[in-house]
């Protein structure tokens, strides 16, 4: 994804956008809106053992970074702009965060969820500290000022309709989880390349990786989504998605089950893994590509669960959307997206955007704050106070 035009406008400045995953921490370095360099910093097992908690580890990730950073030459006074990947916090939509001792506790204690995409704003404030301890060290003044932390599109943003979030039992509301950050960054993308939409513009976007999300996008906001997590939307390579609910309940009250397992066999141990052993959708392609029986009937279920979900996230809007967007990594897939698009094409023309680059993602909105046009929401324990 190029940046270093954002409707027109050059953009300026060098930002270190982060984002942590279970076992890696993600970095990219972007001058100008350019990358200039990108790299996955591995933890190995033994390091990640060390800890009892993952909030924990941020110290330790927090070096790798800095000592990645030295090793490139990259000082850290020429560090304008730090992104970081949004963790579990609620209440919040979509849109920009500066992080802040509120936000630091709720992913530190991990009341809305523990994950490793928790550290990733927490490794940013700390490192925007050390910025501008160096700055102050040397008596120069930063480019744009005393320098902050932000993070973009955070996952449980929710927007929803409030009907979206009505279910058949009062005891249960719908919640948001979905791949906020690139679903937002490829509908903007759309927008660059297609000018002239109007205001109310209407995509559904579906985001098809280790988990798939599908999410109804109106106008900028996202009214509508499935959870990528909670059990709710398409199978995935690795998540059961929407399960029977009487079968369900049996199999928690068989006695064959901790609820650990449960949890494991619908997240993590479900999809194509609960049927072929494997997370990979390149080898079960292959397979079904080559008539294997098993292969083909899943091929064509996993296809058919997206496209319900689109169809579904459809009559939110009664159907009046302008694009369906395919986008992460099965995107790029021919065979998968053929399959998808035969299917919905009937309900808006469907383009493909293959991968996820929520690094240019994050850096994307890092230009847009330091070009002064991003809105910066401030985030509460227990509300959102807008600027």
């Amino acid at each position: 994804m190029d940046i270093s035009d954002l409707g027109g406008d050059a953009v300026k400045g060098n930002i270190l956008a982060i984002n942590t995953g279970s076992t890696t921490t993600k970095i990219g370095y972007f001058i100008d809106g350019r990358l200039a360099f990108e790299q996955k910093l591995e933890h190995s097992a033994e390091d990640i053992s060390k800890f009892n908690y993952v909030m924990d580890q941020e110290p330790m990730r927090r070096k790798a970074i800095l000592d990645f950073l030295k090793a490139k030459g990259i000082a850290l006074t020429d560090i304008d702009l730090v992104m970081a990947r949004g963790g579990l916090f609620t209440p919040v939509i979509t849109g920009v965060y500066e992080v802040n001792e509120d936000m630091k506790e709720t992913l530190i204690s991990g009341r809305d969820g523990v994950h490793a995409c928790n550290l990733s704003a927490t490794i940013a404030d700390a490192v925007v500290k050390a910025v501008n301890a160096e700055h102050t060290a040397k008596g120069d003044s930063p480019r744009y000022g005393i320098y902050r932390a932000y993070v973009a599109d955070p996952p449980m943003a929710d927007e929803m309709l409030p009907e979206c979030r009505i279910c058949g039992l009062p005891e249960f509301r719908r919640i948001t989880l979905f791949h906020a950050l690139n679903s937002r960054a490829i509908v903007r993308r759309y927008l660059r390349e297609h000018p002239g939409c109007g205001a109310d513009f209407t995509a559904i976007v579906a985001h098809m990786g280790g988990g798939v999300t599908v999410s109804c996008h109106r106008g900028g906001t996202v009214i509508d989504t499935t959870n990528g997590v909670g059990g709710d939307g398409p199978m995935t390579p690795e998540r059961a998605g929407t399960c029977p609910p009487n079968q369900l309940v049996e199999m928690c009250f068989s006695g064959l089950y901790t609820k650990d397992q449960i949890m494991k066999k619908l997240v993590g141990k479900g999809g194509a893994v609960a049927y072929f052993g494997t997370n990979d959708m390149r080898t079960i392609e292959e397979k079904a590509i080559a008539g294997e029986h098993d292969y083909v009937m899943f091929t064509e279920a996993f296809c058919l669960n997206i496209a319900k979900a689109i169809a579904a996230e459809s009559a939110t809007v009664s159907g009046k959307v302008d694009a369906v967007i395919l986008t992460g990594g099965i995107a790029y897939s021919r065979f998968i997206t053929e399959k998808i698009a035969a299917r919905v094409r009937h309900i808006a023309p469907v383009t493909i955007y293959p991968g996820e680059d929520e690094l240019s993602s994050l850096a994307e909105n890092g230009y847009l704050v330091l070009a002064g046009k991003a809105k910066i929401h401030t985030y509460a324990k227990d509300h959102i106070i807008e600027d």
